[in-house]
């Protein structure tokens, strides 16, 4: 009988999914029937404007297309295809949607980096705002160097600086007598602060001040270049904020005053009769030729197993899993048409565990002779940093945040808190004392606080000894600076974290002369893991397969058996006994 429920459930289960996805079959058909007629529309002409919208939030790097054909924007596709578009006399300029609120810093300095290359060219770039309202400067250094900025006449011009917010549970879980327990190497790892702090502790406080100091300073030095604006008057100005859209034009911060829509016929104009606009995603990122040079990206939080790339329409989910990225860079290492590896690394961190099975497979790729070239993205630190350690050449951007060699652990003991509300839970072990160290209702021992201590003491001394030995460095100085603390890559470079100061195409760039490729050489970006086909895409959306899906002839046999209408009456009495459910309660095993 329970072997009929299974195999009646499965075919049911099969059937809808079944559906379902021919449903989207049907959908991703019609949709890239759509989408290629709308390419074909875009790119005829001799005279074409690049298109960039910069409001929406940009992945880092992107995975290849979403489940339906949809690009998502990132920043490395972007800086690559600015890179391509320089050079192809069909693309006349480039058109921006500015971003009026807050960008990433070392988003903004590379999309900034792009723009000027892509003007090196003899493109024209204009850039569109409505309104630049957030307070925060790496929004407006993002467009800062384009030829002109539009703003919206009826909208404010905001920028006042840099401010960084940090909030602390430790009053809260006093008040709800929940006892946070935590352990850390060192000082400096100021994420466990969060929970045990009520305010910012000194080391804290110096850590974030310096660290937002090195963020202004980038900022401000990038905006008064591009605008040729003196520091002194730039600063003045961001004391007496916010302005008006006029003030901000007077003062020279933005170009015109109008709408996007004159903005846009404006840029249109400027490149030529018979202009088309097409999206930067569209455009592709380069040649099919040449040299290869392997491209492995790893983002979001390092954990184990597979990664997410963001690609699922149904989740916003991204991460660095350990056996993607590890995958990718020993195959990219056994392909001998690869010639070095650019990792990039965009992760404020997690699993030691993860972090270290990518740490080895970047040692394995330089020990078959390819290059490892790490680029940083936003972040790169704690398990971020840990990956890039062995890397031969450490790329950063001025205001990427990496660093954080240290280690944090512990969990917040609730039992007190829901004894409040009446809730308890009762514990059975057996075995040694340590079953309870992980238990968010059972305080640390003695016994176990040791245990968890010695455990992060272990995995510090590995982290601090995989960069010393990385970096070339001895113990003594990397523990010096490996007590937690976070730095932006200009200060990073300074202490010998980073060896150069740029972008993807920097790293690209290192990656060639490592390789021993002339520097005039076009080369071949060859992304690892390969992109997903639509099918292998849609088997992980709903993490079935082939043979999960039941073969919907059955279905018909198994109504009519006799098994399943027993079942079906069974049914109908218990919906009729109101207390009556059809499931047990089960204990949880951990």
């Amino acid at each position: 009988m329970r072997q009929f429920f299974t195999s009646f459930f499965a075919s049911v289960l099969g059937f809808f999914v079944a559906m379902f996805l021919m449903f989207l079959l049907f959908i991703m058909i019609i949709g890239a029937a759509v989408s290629s007629a709308a390419k074909k529309d875009k790119v005829t002409g001799n005279a074409i404007v690049l298109s960039l919208d910069l409001r929406r939030g940009m992945l880092d790097h992107s995975g290849g297309g979403g489940i339906f054909g949809n690009k998502p924007n990132s920043v490395v596709t972007t800086v690559r295809a600015l890179n391509r578009a320089k050079d192809d006399k069909k693309i006349k300029g480039l058109f921006i949607r500015a971003n009026g609120w807050a960008m990433a810093p070392a988003q903004a300095e590379e999309i900034r980096l792009a723009i000027k290359d892509f003007q090196s060219g003899g493109k024209f770039v204009v850039a569109h705002a409505q309104g630049f309202e957030g307070t925060a400067l790496s929004a407006y250094m993002a467009v800062a160097a384009a030829d002109e900025i539009w703003l919206q006449d009826t909208t404010g011009f905001s920028l006042a600086g840099m401010r960084a917010e940090i909030e602390f549970l430790g009053g809260v879980f006093e008040k709800f007598d929940a006892k946070p327990e935590f352990i850390k190497f060192a000082e400096y790892k100021n994420a466990a602060n969060t929970y045990t702090e009520k305010t910012l502790t000194e080391p804290h406080r110096e850590s974030i001040t310096s660290l937002l100091q090195s963020i202004m300073d980038s900022s401000v030095a990038n905006i008064t270049a591009d605008r040729d604006i003196s520091k002194a008057d730039f600063l003045a100005f961001l004391d007496n904020a916010p302005h008006s859209a006029e003030q901000a034009k007077e003062l020279g911060y933005v170009d015109t005053l109008g709408h996007f829509v004159d903005a846009k016929d404006y840029a249109k104009k400027k490149a030529g009769k018979d202009a088309k606009f097409q999206s930067v995603a569209s455009y592709g990122t380069g040649a099919n030729t040449g040299p290869i040079i392997a491209f492995v990206g790893g983002q979001g939080a390092v954990v184990q197993g597979g990664s997410e790339d963001g690609s699922n329409p149904f989740s916003n989910n991204v991460s660095m899993g350990s056996d993607t990225v590890s995958e990718a860079l020993i195959k990219a290492s056994k392909n001998d048409k690869v010639k070095a590896i650019v990792f990039r690394v965009d992760s404020p961190g997690g699993s030691a565990t993860a972090s270290d099975q990518i740490w080895d497979a970047v040692i394995k790729a330089k020990e078959a002779g390819k290059p490892v070239v790490i680029s940083m993205g936003q972040y790169a630190a704690s398990g971020g940093y840990y990956v890039a350690a062995p890397a031969d050449k450490i790329i950063a951007m001025p205001t990427t945040v990496t660093g954080s060699i240290g280690v944090l652990g512990g969990k917040v003991v609730l039992r007190n808190t829901l004894a409040k509300i009446g809730y308890n839970i009762e514990s059975i072990s057996m075995g040694g004392e340590f079953t309870s160290a992980y238990s968010a209702f059972e305080p640390w021992s003695q016994s176990n606080r040791q245990g968890m201590y010695a455990g992060m003491q272990d995995i510090y001394v590995d982290f601090t000894s995989r960069v010393a030995e990385g970096r070339g460095q001895s113990i003594e100085r990397v523990r010096e600076i490996a007590r937690g603390r976070v730095w932006t890559g200009e200060q990073a470079k300074e202490i010998g974290l980073v060896d150069e100061i740029g972008g993807f195409m920097k790293a690209l760039e290192i990656a060639k002369d490592l390789a021993e490729i002339d520097a005039d050489t076009k080369v071949q970006v060859r992304v690892y893991p390969r992109e997903k086909t639509d099918m292998e895409k849609l088997e992980d959306l709903f993490s079935v397969t082939a043979e999960a899906t039941a073969n919907l002839n059955d279905l018909q046999a198994l109504t009519n058996a006799p098994e399943f209408k027993a079942f079906m009456r069974a049914k109908a009495l218990a919906a009729e006994q109101q207390g009556v459910q059809m499931k047990a309660d089960l204990p949880k095993f951990k």
